[in-house]
């Protein structure tokens, strides 16, 4: 068992794409972004995010926060289409910089390794 009970995940910053001159249907201008640190998502102040939009990124964002192999899609597909089918926008996810965690500061479940047999 590793002795270490931390690990890592990647904050990302999801962005708003389009070609130029598109018109968007999710409520969304080119550029309007937000960003995922850990469990948290954080929105520039006066910016909206389309919750359909989210319901459409958030089955990929943990995952896409994890340590993946690089011939995997996930380490190498950064963009997902507008859930809409009549809006051309789609929403960039990129890899920003890895936040370090300590099991136990994310679950009350205690870890194998540290139960006493």
């Amino acid at each position: 068992m590793n002795a270490d009970p931390s690990f890592t995940l990647h904050d990302l910053r999801v962005e708003v794409v389009a070609p130029e001159g598109a018109r968007i249907y999710c409520g969304a201008k080119v550029g309007d972004y937000f960003e995922l640190r850990g469990e948290m998502l954080h929105l520039p102040e006066g910016q909206g995010f389309s919750i359909y939009s989210l319901g459409a990124l958030l089955p990929l964002l943990a995952a896409k926060q994890r340590p993946t192999d690089a011939n995997d899609w996930m380490s190498t597909d950064a963009e997902v289409a507008c859930p809409d089918p009549n809006c051309p926008s789609r929403f960039r996810i990129t890899r920003m910089g890895l936040r370090t965690f300590r099991h136990a500061d994310t679950t009350a479940v205690v870890h194998p390794s540290n139960e006493s047999s």
